[in-house]
């Protein structure tokens, strides 16, 4: 960024890339796009929701005292060690549709964040113009001062001239010298408030003050084929309604209220869930036993008489039983299913529903407010360009008739009719009257700009 920033000071930046980089770097701009991907995560998180879940655990440790023995499931009174593996599965069937419904919530709601951020770049945009607008008006009259300022030191110098002549008392000079120190406080003022100006275009652009900034002084051209009084409040309303994004972000909320009910409404309908799992097991007390066949003798009586007989006989032989012989042994499987059926919950499905419904009213509630702000909003912009045009109107006039007053006490004091104090007097309505022409200029074509916005119209000097 310090590389641009520096580069800023050997270049002029049009209204356009000003826009351009503020929308790049506005804070309140950046958190609406960072809102944007949190939602564009919650859609994939909510289509993820249709496939199954899958989990896998190991447990290893000791047992002490009279416990169970994992793999024969006998108590014992010795001190075991056990290993443990499970994988289980787990998707759902059927949840009163909140999946398909949960997708179609985050998808109103990731579109209602993409609307608030392109209205706060919308925005934004707007509040760059202004300030844009500020800073030429503000420069027009730094060089109207300073045209001041070179007028009153000629008159003065001619006024001496005079003086010298015989022509003028020595008094008639003091008139003037005070003028030119009220032309360099008009200057000083007027560079301050360029200043001020450029200070205000920094902050929206996010740019450090102390860093350098010029933009192009491109021709404000009063739009001339534009009528405010040809403006009509429905027409610019309905078109305001169709462009301005916080209008279609509004509704996608109210959209996304009422799917939150049908998600509410969920809670009382049975989920039907499926499963399956793998696991198995190992003990360190485990043992594996194998049969021997041998012959035990036998004493029998047989007609009287004793008889020593061998009979066979499988006799348990215990051997150590292998990790992995125990894993795969002891390898078992399951699968099924599971109904979920709510019969009581305390209310609170209930309280859910309601709770669901009175967000779709505050959310309605919310989408009034919006229209009627835009609609108050939209009547104030057309009431201000009405209000700039007839104040551009009596400017002009104003002015038209101080440069007639000005020529006229121009001739008068150059043929010594009127003395330097009453010619600076004229001379002073003449500027003041360019002023407020020059103000009343600029504030017409922001407020023609403004009821454009409204239009939908993208925002230029051209």
């Amino acid at each position: 960024m310090s590389g641009l920033l520096t580069a800023q000071a050997d270049k002029r930046w049009t209204l356009q890339e000003c826009i351009t980089y503020a929308q790049q770097k506005s804070l309140a701009v950046r958190q609406a796009e960072n809102s944007v991907q949190s939602n564009q995560l919650n859609l994939k998180q909510s289509k993820f929701n249709r496939l199954p879940s899958l989990n896998a655990s190991v447990s290893a440790g000791s047992q002490y005292g009279r416990t169970i023995d994992p793999v024969s499931n006998q108590f014992n009174n010795q001190s075991i060690g056990f290993n443990s593996y499970n994988m289980n599965v787990n998707m759902t069937v059927f949840a009163g549709n909140r999946i398909s419904n949960g997708i179609q919530q985050s998808k109103l709601d990731l579109e209602a964040a993409q609307l608030d951020a392109e209205f706060q770049a919308d925005n934004l945009a707007l509040q760059i113009a202004n300030a844009y607008l500020n800073i030429l008006l503000s420069e027009e009259q730094l060089e109207l001062a300073r045209q001041q300022l070179t007028l009153s030191q000629e008159q003065l110098d001619q006024t001496d001239k005079l003086i010298r002549a015989g022509s003028l008392p020595e008094n008639d000079r003091l008139d003037f010298v005070a003028q030119i120190a009220l032309d360099r406080q008009a200057i000083v003022e007027a560079e301050n408030q360029v200043a001020i100006n450029y200070l205000n275009l920094k902050q929206l652009m996010v740019i450090d003050p102390n860093e350098e900034l010029q933009i192009i002084r491109p021709e404000v051209i009063v739009p001339v084929a534009t009528d405010p009084d040809n403006f009509r409040f429905p027409d610019i309303y309905v078109n305001a309604l169709g462009s301005q994004a916080n209008i279609a972000a509004a509704d996608k909320r109210v959209e996304s209220a009422n799917i939150d009910v049908d998600l509410a409404r969920a809670g009382f309908m049975p989920t039907l869930n499926i499963f399956a799992g793998l696991n198995t097991n190992f003990s360190t007390r485990a043992q594996r036993f194998t049969f021997t066949e041998v012959f035990v003798p036998q004493t029998v009586r047989f007609n009287g008489e004793e008889a020593v007989l061998e009979f066979p006989s499988n006799v348990p032989m215990a051997q150590d039983y292998p990790y992995f012989d125990q894993l795969q042994d002891n390898f078992g499987q399951s699968i099924g299913a599971s109904l979920n059926i709510p019969i009581y919950s305390n209310h609170r499905n209930k309280i859910n529903v309601q709770q669901a419904r009175l967000n779709v009213v505050n959310q309605e509630l919310q989408g009034m407010q919006v229209r009627q702000t835009l609609k108050t909003d939209v009547q104030r912009a057309i009431a201000d360009a009405r209000a700039s045009q007839r104040s551009l109107e009596a400017a002009r006039v104003a002015v038209d008739a101080a440069e007639t007053a000005f020529e006229n006490a121009q001739r008068r004091f150059d043929l010594g009719a009127i003395n330097s104090l009453e010619f600076t007097t004229a001379r002073n309505s003449l500027d003041q009257a360019r002023i407020r022409l020059l103000r009343a200029r600029y504030s017409y074509v922001f407020n023609i700009k403004r009821v454009e916005f409204y239009q939908g119209k993208t925002i230029t000097l051209d």
